[in-house]
């Protein structure tokens, strides 16, 4: 049920019975009731005026009255300088809620037969979900199920960022100082574990760089283009790219390990994705376009 189109009928009926005439499209003007005012809903009384012959507050009172009397939607009314200021009862919103629990498709637009796909979240594998992630999660989740409820066949992605630098980061700072330590031993989450050994790395690239700074009398950027731990990483990136076995291993696993703690965010926030790309999986075809252009001349 409708509250504006009940009302509307109603006082249609109420113009009928008092004066003896049906208002026209348009005549029967609804709009919600100011918040400075009691009400849900106000009906604007001037545009009915050459039908009642009276004024905007005698026409307001009689149209008020025979609502009032007249069906049970209506508990009480005010009249404000010509403004009808009605009030539904809780019995009417109560029947509006009971149709709606009782539809199972409520609000559900027909098929469209359009196919969007909605992609969120997008994650890297070097750090928790943090408050950003959890704002685009939310955004993502909630455009998808309005657009779903609108109609379309809506495809949920999630792209990860599992590969680069920043990963590589990571593993090089475990390797260092993790001495074997897994989620299952520490209790921590696999995401916030990775992600502390990512702090790791940039605490132990600080004091190299302040060292090699002091050592050798250079500013901070010439000092971690000469780091060896960054360097070490680089090398690190290029032999997963390479595919050595030792690097890929240990990509995977501490990957695996990030991926059991995303779920679990996920499954708390009530989030789930039908398809998720990883862009170890893509960036290929990039760099093979990449190499194109500089095989042609084009970069």
């Amino acid at each position: 049920m409708n509250p504006t189109l009940f009302i509307t009928k109603k006082i249609a009926e109420a113009i009928e019975s008092l004066y003896g005439v049906t208002p026209a499209d348009g005549m029967i003007q609804i709009q919600a009731t100011r918040k400075e005012f009691e009400g849900d809903i106000t009906l604007v009384v001037f545009p009915l005026l050459k039908m009642s012959r009276k004024t905007p507050d005698k026409s307001a009172e009689e149209i008020g009255e025979w609502l009032k009397h007249n069906t049970d939607a209506v508990s009480t009314y005010n009249v404000i300088k010509g403004f009808l200021n009605l009030k539904f009862a809780s019995s009417f919103w109560f029947d509006i809620l009971k149709g709606v629990a009782q539809c199972d498709n409520f609000g559900q637009l027909p098929p469209t037969g359009k196919t969007i796909m909605v992609e969120f979240s997008s994650p890297n594998t070097n750090k928790p979900l943090h408050l950003g992630h959890i704002r685009n999660n939310l955004l993502g989740w909630s455009v998808s199920q309005l657009l779903s409820a609108n109609g379309h066949n809506v495809v949920k992605v999630n792209l990860v960022n599992d590969r680069g630098i920043h990963i590589c980061k990571s593993m090089l700072a475990w390797l260092r100082k993790g001495n074997g330590e897994t989620p299952a031993t520490s209790g921590k989450k696999g995401d916030h574990l990775v992600g502390d050994y990512y702090v790791e790395f940039n605490n132990m690239l600080t004091a190299e760089v302040n060292r090699i700074m002091e050592e050798k009398g250079i500013d901070k950027d010439e000092a971690e283009k000469q780091a060896p731990l960054l360097k070490e990483a680089q090398e690190m990136l290029l032999k997963w790219e390479q595919g050595d076995k030792d690097v890929v291993n240990l990509w995977k696993t501490m990957n695996g390990w990030v991926y059991d703690g995303f779920d679990i965010t996920y499954r708390n926030l009530g989030i789930k994705f039908d398809k998720t790309y990883y862009e170890s999986n893509t960036y290929l075809l990039g760099k093979s376009l990449v190499l194109d252009g500089l095989a042609r001349g084009i970069f």
